[in-house]
């Protein structure tokens, strides 16, 4: 091997034996009266990996089930690299399986198989302004500059005066009116009664 496999951050130790499987799927439909079928193809199947080892030693075991196990839990995808996958489109897996085995027979020894599959990343989440033209866009950012402009003339005119409530001063020029006119209609009535004209 030249490309020792790695999994994620982590370097496979002590492989014995390495195996990929990859697979189409098909969906068969029979001719009637014909010998054979015409196949429907669904695409390829993940790839999937085995590799299997041998371990010796307890503190070489315990590091390595700890560093396994952890990505195994954590059920996400991993950056898998190895010599087996070369020209095929693999660059994600996780872990599907994992097996240990020891033996009274070689007590040092712990037997292990990885079985890994392809699983590429999910896809970054949407952007919810990928649609919009981007006409609309340099629009809308136009408008809002149109608006800070405006606000910001507005600050700049300075405080504006208070004109108040306009009814009070009013209220008394109508009193001055209604007095200049009692005193219209008592000369009126003067008027009348020197002339002699009725009401």
């Amino acid at each position: 091997m030249k490309v020792k496999p790695v999994l994620g951050d982590w370097e496979i130790p002590n492989i014995a034996y390495i195996g990929s499987l990859e697979r189409r799927d098909f969906a068969e439909m029979p001719v009637p009266g014909k010998v054979g079928s015409v196949f429907q193809d669904l695409s390829s199947a993940p790839t999937r990996v085995v590799i299997a080892g041998s371990l010796f030693g307890d503190d070489k075991r315990d590091e390595v089930l700890e560093a396994v196990r952890t990505k195994f839990r954590a059920g996400e995808p991993v950056t898998f690299v190895a010599d087996i996958v070369t020209a095929t489109e693999v660059q994600y897996v996780v872990i599907e399986e994992l097996r240990f085995e020891e033996s009274a027979e070689v007590p040092d020894q712990t037997a292990y198989q990885i079985v890994v599959r392809e699983s590429p990343p999910p896809p970054p989440p949407p952007n919810p302004l990928a649609g919009l033209d981007a006409g609309l866009l340099d629009q809308a950012g136009s408008f809002l500059d149109s608006v800070a402009g405006a606000l910001a003339a507005i600050d700049g005119l300075g405080s504006i005066p208070d004109f108040g409530n306009p009814v009070p001063p009013l209220t008394s020029s109508l009193d001055q009116v209604e007095g200049a006119a009692s005193g219209l209609t008592s000369a009126v009535q003067t008027l009348r009664g020197l002339f002699g004209i009725g009401e």
